[in-house]
């Protein structure tokens, strides 16, 4: 018997030892409910679990039994091969707290690290992927088993979406797991990090004081959010704002702890039901974590329309220009309208665009452009200006000084002394440019 065997009949052991001693428990429902809270994930019933581990290892001279790198500990390898996450426990450690998701394809365990895919040497087997679909099941008991499709949360807010059946070619069945990571950037870590360009970090500390609706576009993993976080901290922590976000995202309450915030989740449906009392909400501002549909964008622009300022959003798209287009062809098809009418109430809503973009390397993020959006209500035209370029081949950005008549009136009226020198930087970035190329 090699190493493997043997620890894996140490698992066999622990466990039919532990359903020796359940099976006799004079009260059984109680010990029932610790089994099912443990397998959960709950903190105490866990470690009930690991002491009694323990204790077998030590009363049985098995301390020193060999277990899969993966694991923390031997107690902690046995848990997890019986009753936890098995081979993704990994991902849950110190080591990849960075990670953001994670996927078993089939008997194959993949981590993201460091931006890439990683093919993790622990497999699972199909009996021990059924057997966690069940545990994480316990989590949603509403859920049937038969299901081939199913999404829930862990108690520490991680989402796994779970593919099965007819959906997947045999056994190749999926479990993605996605948990947010939103570091607490400055616009100078940002800089460091090369995201954003070193000379630019005075004008977007003068950008947010003008209180313009911004929005921040790129595909997954640009970088995007981690930018809307980081905007958000810079911003004024006297003013009421709600953020709506359809899953738990940005901490807002970590970014800005003493600011009168709102934080609310609601999907699409829930959105529809509450959209009319965010409209009559007195906020200053609002944030959209995500616009993924034509409800969330509706509501946007609906809340724009009022006159709110300080307005942040992300939104999914793989060229800026088209975003007006795009959100009105969204919120068109989810209530209805004239696309080009939709359109322009949607370049109507904000102000500029900040658009992200990942990189070969894709560790590596960069903003890529911005834009500054405006319409004419009189002629039906959309102006979008580019304002700030990035050159991939010099890995540097070139400016161009531009203000709309509009934006000046919106920026000087919000904060004359912040407009100017936001003015000032912004000229001063455009005659650096020129005096590089």
């Amino acid at each position: 018997m090699n190493q493997e065997e043997y620890f894996q009949e140490l698992c066999r052991s622990v466990s039919d030892n532990f359903f020796e001693e359940w099976e006799n428990a004079s009260h059984m429902q109680d010990q029932s409910q610790k089994i099912k809270k443990a397998i959960i994930g709950y903190q105490d019933e866990v470690e009930e679990f690991i002491q009694k581990i323990r204790s077998f290892l030590v009363q049985n001279k098995c301390e020193d039994v060999w277990y899969p790198a993966c694991y923390e500990s031997l107690e902690w390898a046995v848990y997890h091969e019986n009753w936890g996450l098995s081979g993704m426990a990994e991902w849950f450690s110190e080591s990849y707290r960075e990670s953001s998701s994670a996927k078993i394809i089939g008997d194959r365990i993949y981590f993201l690290d460091d931006g890439q895919m990683k093919l993790m040497p622990q497999k699972i087997s199909r009996e021990r992927r059924e057997q966690l679909v069940r545990a994480l099941l316990l989590l949603t008991p509403e859920e049937r088993l038969d299901k081939e499709f199913h999404e829930i949360y862990m108690l520490d807010g991680t989402r796994i979406t779970i593919f099965s059946g007819g959906m997947t070619k045999p056994d190749q069945d999926v479990i993605i797991f996605r948990r947010y990571i939103i570091p607490t950037y400055t616009f100078e870590e940002q800089a460091e990090r090369g995201t954003i360009p070193a000379e630019a970090v005075p004008l977007f500390k003068e950008w947010v004081k003008l209180g313009y609706n911004v929005v921040f576009t790129g595909a997954i993993r640009s970088s995007k959010t981690t930018f809307l976080a980081t905007w958000q901290s810079y911003e004024d922590p006297s003013l009421e704002g709600v953020m709506l976000e359809t899953d738990p995202e940005i901490p807002i309450h970590k970014l800005i702890p003493e600011a009168p915030v709102v934080q609310l989740i609601a999907d699409n449906e829930k959105l529809a039901g509450i959209s009319k009392n965010l409209l009559r909400s007195d906020a200053d501002y609002f944030i959209l974590g995500e616009a993924r549909d034509g409800i969330a964008l509706d509501t946007a622009v609906r809340i724009a329309g009022k006159g709110t300022r300080r307005m942040k959003m992300t939104f999914h798209i793989r060229e800026p220009l088209d975003f007006p287009n795009d959100a009105a062809w969204e919120i068109s098809r989810s209530v209805g309208g004239d696309m080009k009418t939709m359109a322009l109430r949607v370049a109507g809503a904000f102000d500029y665009i900040f658009h992200f973009i990942q990189l070969k390397d894709k560790s590596r993020k960069r903003l890529n452009a911005i834009y500054e959006m405006s319409c004419d209500r009189v002629t039906g035209e959309i102006s979008m200006v580019r304002i700030c370029s990035y050159d991939l081949d010099r890995d540097t950005w070139r400016w161009n000084y531009y203000i709309g008549e509009e934006k000046q009136m919106l920026g000087e009226d919000e904060d004359l002394i912040a407009f100017k020198a936001f003015d000032q930087l912004l000229k001063e970035l455009d005659e650096q440019s020129e005096e590089v190329v």
